[in-house]
């Protein structure tokens, strides 16, 4: 017979100590998980409750200006001007004894003068004037005046009995419909924001909450605006538990824990003998991380001074600064001389704005090495340190400024001229350079005006690639698989660009994607349709869902269908607004003068502001900063997302996005592409201009042409706008050719666009080829 075991004194008393603890800890966590969750429950209603009222608060405010604006509107000396027909006079009627409200404005149907005006009249201003004739009925919208100030702008349609006859507008000061913001009660740990797209107008509290705010978004009733509100994000309780069940474990667990720590002083009192062991107590250690953080000796070196720039015998055409950047033909116009300078000429603008590290990158052309190495080679004699990601399409380098947090790049390319070409596209602190800011690298070379630093920069190389992969494979997923070819044209895009889109779940058959810079299949511009007739033939031959193609330093997209449809870039951005609509209500969406006339009438009905633009990767994307834009796109195949994005023209990322989109459609590619709004257009049609100077000879066009029931707009050559179809005259600035497209509801639209285009022409220039 077994004889019972039992503890001794100590051994009862250390483990009673030990389960005391554990149930101590426990209860410490249910505890503060139940502090937590209720103080955020008190946030989140409080917070809840400041957004309803500010939301009110905005509402009756705007209640009240549009009744006053409808009153103004009926007014007898608004009345009598529109029954004059005196637009102007109305305009100045509007704003009579309505204190708070200036520039009131009627203007008919065409709004020609705000068109005419820009950009001093207002891009905010005109797009909501714009939206109040499409919607029939007044709108409200925060916009950006001359001087950068915010106002509230109201437009509504102007009805003579029940003709519409113009739109009127008038601008109120912002502060009072964020009051309801600005005295909000909200705890110290929320934030509140009025909001209008993707602007913060008025916003207050925590603002690292900010990107969360719209979980808690309402809607202002009447208007675009909304209130979005946020709370820290705190984790639910254990086992998913609220707060008051963890309130009433905690209580459980403190007793249990009083109980067992009391337990063996108990048993002691009761006669329990007490054996003291003589070996060392056994305690209970707490651990915590440890957090020191060593101090980093951080060494500035102070700014060498500027020497005088060594005069090198090297001549340069100072035709090869363009207006988006520096290009020219290899052998002739430049060689690896230019480049040294060209790249210390940089070096010196990133030095005067007291910046230190780039990246460079180059397309697949031969002259690339040479050209990629006295470039750099310039850029460290100016002191700057070399990023070098070696052959990488031009946004991978965009991507390698933002990824390595250098801010600065360039890209060594050619783009999509023929293979003797070659070029640079360059970043400067964030901004691609442009116009004067590219003629201003020529004059400090022209001037001797180049910083030599005492000692030269540092460079290394890195891959990027596969973090470029992964950053849009993180991003876009494909809903369902898509079978595409992807013609590169023997483009640097065609090693990256296969890669991406396998890596989002797209099955990809690669189309002259070998990286060969003679281009030995076909020219890799995209834009030229009969570039695209060998990837037509094997997307039918495969029967692929679609084709993609780059061009040569992969910035543009084309995109052909399954029928052999190739999908101009306006029609494609028609489908990416809708898109980035859904989750931007009101955002600004961009787009140039060679886009379809249809394009405006569709953003508008998706809920978004339509701004037409000049062409040109770098304007566009100066005036995305400008505006805030969240998409823009160009007639010529580029796409610049800044949802979810960079911002930059990225046409293999934008590649992604169209597979993403078309991939949750119940439609095929080719139906759902199909049923975008579509006319009869032609391509780009490119003339030489006479005396190979294009931009004298559309200065001439714009003053000598006259064309009757049209709306003229002059932001990029001369655009003119029917009825039923518009014609585009401009000046190329790469090549030296005049570049006219037409857009008409019609093939008799479209015919009749042109003969009135060619007529003014030829009565400008009688011997002008023109090819319509």
């Amino acid at each position: 017979m077994s004889e019972k075991k039992t503890l001794d004194p100590a051994q009862l008393k250390l483990l009673c100590q030990v389960a005391a603890v554990v149930l101590a800890l426990l209860a410490a966590w249910f505890g503060w998980s139940a502090w937590e969750q209720f103080r955020d429950s008190n946030r989140r209603v409080a917070v809840e409750r400041a957004r309803d009222a500010a939301v009110e608060s905005a509402q009756a405010l705007l209640a009240v200006e549009q009744k006053q604006f409808a009153a103004q509107l009926q007014s007898a000396p608004v009345q009598a001007a529109l029954a004059a027909n005196d637009l102007h006079l109305a305009g100045e009627a509007l704003t009579q004894g309505w204190a708070s409200a200036t520039e009131g404005e009627v203007l008919s149907t065409d709004l020609d003068p705000a068109y005419a005006g820009l950009p001093k009249t207002g891009y905010g201003r005109l797009a909501a004037m714009e939206q109040a004739l499409a919607d029939q009925k007044p709108v409200a919208w925060v916009v950006t005046d001359g001087l950068g100030k915010q106002k509230l702008a109201l437009a509504a349609p102007v009805l003579r009995g029940t003709e519409l006859i113009g739109v009127a507008s008038v601008r109120l000061p912002l502060d009072k419909l964020g009051s309801g913001i600005e005295g909000a009660r909200i705890p110290e740990a929320g934030y509140l924001a009025l909001r209008q797209g993707s602007t913060s107008l008025v916003e207050r509290g925590d603002k690292a909450l900010a990107n969360g705010a719209e979980a808690l978004a309402a809607k202002v009733p009447g208007s675009d605006l909304r209130v979005s509100a946020a709370v820290p994000d705190v984790a639910g309780g254990p086992l998913g538990l609220g707060w008051l069940p963890c309130a009433v474990i905690t209580a459980i667990l403190v007793l249990a824990a009083l109980a067992a720590w009391l337990y063996p002083m108990r048993s002691l009192r009761r006669g329990t003998s007490a054996h003291h062991d003589d070996g060392d107590t056994q305690t209970l250690a707490q651990l915590a991380p440890d957090l020191l953080v060593p101090a980093a000796a951080v060494a500035v070196a102070a700014p060498a001074e500027a020497a005088p720039a060594a005069r090198i015998g090297v001549a340069i055409d100072r035709g090869i600064f363009r207006a988006y950047d520096v290009r020219g033909v290899v052998g002739k116009t430049l060689d690896a001389g230019v480049a040294e300078l060209l790249g210390q000429s940089i070096g010196s603008l990133m030095q005067q704005q007291g910046l230190l590290d780039i990246v460079v990158g180059r397309d697949g052309r031969l002259s690339g090495p040479e050209l990629t190495e006295g470039l750099v080679k310039g850029l460290r004699k100016a002191g700057r340190n070399v990023i070098d990601i070696g052959m990488a399409p031009t946004p991978v380098v965009y991507f390698g400024a933002y990824q390595l947090r250098a801010g600065s790049c360039v890209s060594v390319t050619g783009s999509h001229n023929p293979p003797d070409y070659n070029g640079f596209k360059i970043v400067v602190g964030g901004e691609t350079l442009s116009g004067d800011a590219i003629t201003d690298l020529y004059d400090r070379i022209a001037e001797d005006r180049l910083y030599a630093a005492a000692a030269p920069g540092d460079v290394r190389t890195q891959d990027i690639s596969e973090d470029y992969v992964q950053r849009i494979a993180n991003d876009v997923q494909l809903d369902r698989p898509l079978k595409v070819v992807v013609d590169a044209g023997n483009g640097v895009a065609g090693e990256i660009g296969p890669r991406v889109l396998s890596a989002i779940g797209a099955e990809v058959t690669p189309l002259y994607c070998e990286i060969d810079g003679t281009f030995p299949n076909h020219h890799p511009d995209p834009s030229e349709p009969h570039n695209l007739n060998d990837l037509i033939r094997m997307v039918e031959r495969l029967d692929a869902d679609l084709g993609i193609a780059f061009d040569g330093d992969g910035d543009r997209l084309g995109v052909v269908t399954r029928d052999g449809q190739n999908i101009f870039p306006d029609r494609l951005l028609m489908l990416f607004a809708a898109d980035v609509l859904e989750r931007n209500p009101g955002a600004m969406i961009i787009f140039d003068v060679k886009c379809t006339g249809r394009l405006p009438g569709h953003i508008l009905r998706h809920g978004g502001s339509p701004l037409m633009w000049k062409t040109g990767h770098s304007l566009i994307k100066a005036k995305m900063r400008e505006t805030g834009a969240e998409l823009a796109g160009e007639m010529s195949g580029h796409f610049f997302f800044k949802e979810r994005w960079y911002g930059f023209d990225d046409g293999i990322y934008a590649a992604a996005r169209l597979l993403e989109i078309l991939s949750v459609q119940p439609d095929t590619p080719s139906a759902t592409l199909a049923a975008l709004p579509d006319g009869v257009s032609t391509p780009e049609i490119k003339v030489d201009a006479p005396d190979g100077d294009p931009h004298s000879f559309v200065e001439r066009f714009r003053s000598a042409a006259q064309f009757e029931g049209g709306r003229a707009s002059m932001i990029d050559g001369l655009r003119v706008d029917f009825a039923d179809g518009w014609g585009l005259v401009r000046a190329s600035n790469t090549t030296p050719v005049l570049v006219m497209r037409f857009d008409a509801d019609s093939p008799a639209a479209l015919q009749r666009i042109q003969q009135a285009f060619r007529e003014q022409l030829l009565a400008l220039k009688p011997d002008l080829v023109v090819p319509f």
